[in-house]
């Protein structure tokens, strides 16, 4: 992957600043509104019933494992429309997102089996057989989601390529409204409907996402007719097909390891009770909604490293990811203070004041939301460092990094530390930390060093 690169004046740091703001706010909203959908799940349900909860976080979890290593087909299409875009490849635009729905539908077909056959699968993995048998409740329905949810976050990507960001951030912000007011009917019982706890969590979840990709659909229709993405959608694309699927299969392996890493955190806990693992499942909400900010940041370092790299400007590609960087730190320092003044009101937003088990979901969690902002800043770097490096269509060493650091560092670590030196949930937490950490100092030195050698030897990849 090799190009010529034009050393031309790039814009001063604040037309950057403005550039990443007028991207990035939408696509920042539009993280935080699509993961309100399950934030709402998690809300309603600790009101509920903290073991109920427990099912939900089990299940979502397993949910968002396929979902993400799904998606990245899905985030292959954002470099390269944004690189065809740059470089006036309309024809490019149109084949490689058709192929995109093409292979996301594939997958999803492919992971159903396990989510309608998930009962025993999560016993033979140690989980309380209650617990169990409510994630599975959760998955027989939720799953069915996964077609869709995959449908939309091609479209994301396609939109947000082209920088269309208001409408991305508008649909996900009605189909969190729609979840919302589904949850409310549906697992209390308001309205007249039945009262059905997690079952009705799922089915809410599964009619918010169905809105989310209808709007999606509908305005991709009317608002990008040049490009005709559903125009003979049947017809299949042998090299857009395969250039999707050579981009997307490492960024899907890449986010398999991490958000593996932090499902297998959450099976550990679960070796420790429903409590730990409730108070987990909240915890991870927090921290995930703060993290939201940075997948935000890291998707406009894609498009803007894939418009730089389309337009072969290495001065534009440094420069601007410098920009990013600092922002995507600037906010993890601010999260940090947040999770170390705060940590007990953040946590009782989750629970009804008169649970029991309210005193010991609070101890864990203050010390989860304690680990969770030593490992923030490196969770940060390590995402927008992915960000820039997808820009530049380089996807298969930072997954070999990628999985070296979760798998071969973080998660032994993370048992060591949790089980023999008896550090619990918190020890866990480190552990994952201490993963995220190295692939964070890797990927980002990774990405510098090759941004260095453009500039310097007039080459890009």
């Amino acid at each position: 992957m090799t190009q010529t690169v034009h050393i031309e004046a790039s814009p001063p740091i604040g037309q950057h600043v403005r550039r990443i703001a007028v991207l990035g706010l939408p696509l920042v909203g539009s993280h935080l509104a699509q993961f309100a959908i399950q934030l709402t799940d998690t809300i309603m349900l600790g009101w509920y019933d903290v073991t109920v909860l427990a099912g939900q976080v089990l299940g979502g979890t397993i949910f968002f494992v396929l979902f993400l290593m799904g998606s990245g087909f899905a985030w292959a299409v954002m470099p390269i429309v944004a690189s065809a875009a740059a470089s006036g490849q309309e024809r490019e635009v149109r084949r490689v997102t058709r192929m995109a729905m093409w292979l996301v539908t594939i997958f999803a077909a492919l992971a159903m089996p396990l989510f309608l056959f998930a009962r025993p699968i999560l016993v033979a993995m140690g989980q309380d057989p209650e617990v169990a048998r409510l994630a599975a409740l959760y998955l027989v329905i939720q799953g069915w989601s996964i077609f869709p949810a995959l449908i939309v976050m091609v479209l994301k990507s396609y939109l947000a390529a082209l920088e269309r960001t208001q409408v991305v951030l508008w649909v996900t912000v009605a189909s969190a409204a729609a979840n919302a007011l589904f949850n409310w009917v549906f697992i209390f019982g308001n309205l007249g409907a039945p009262e059905l706890g997690i079952v009705g969590a799922a089915l809410a979840s599964l009619g918010s996402t169905l809105v989310a990709a209808i709007g999606l659909i509908l305005y991709s229709w009317r608002a990008t007719p040049e490009h005709a993405i559903f125009f003979r959608l049947w017809k299949f694309d042998g090299g857009a097909f395969a250039r999707v699927f050579r981009l997307g299969w490492p960024i899907g392996l890449t986010s398999l390891a991490e958000v593996g890493l932090f499902a297998g955190s959450a099976v550990m806990i679960g070796w420790l009770g429903a409590v730990p693992l409730a108070a987990h499942g909240i915890a991870m909400q927090i921290i995930s909604v703060l993290f939201m900010v940075q997948i935000g940041l890291s998707n406009v370092a894609t498009i803007r490293a894939g418009n730089a790299y389309g337009r072969a400007d290495g001065t534009d590609l440094r420069r601007g990811a410098a920009v990013v960087v600092a922002l995507s730190l600037g906010f993890a320092a601010f999260s940090v203070v947040l999770l170390l003044s705060a940590p007990r009101l953040l946590i009782a937003a989750f629970l009804d004041p008169a649970d029991p088990d309210l005193p010991q979901v609070m101890a864990i969690g203050v010390g989860l939301l304690a680990a969770a902002a030593l490992f923030n800043v490196a969770d940060s770097a390590q995402v927008v460092a992915l960000g820039l490096l997808r820009g530049v269509q380089d996807t298969r060493v930072p997954m070999i990094v990628a999985a070296v650091s979760y798998w071969i560092v973080g998660m032994p670590l993370a048992y060591v530390l949790g089980f023999p030196l008896g550090l619990g949930g918190a020890g866990i937490w480190l552990g994952m930390g201490a993963g995220l950490g190295l692939a964070g100092a890797a990927l980002s030195w990774r990405f510098w060093r090759q941004a260095a050698y453009a500039v310097e030897n007039g080459q890009s990849g």
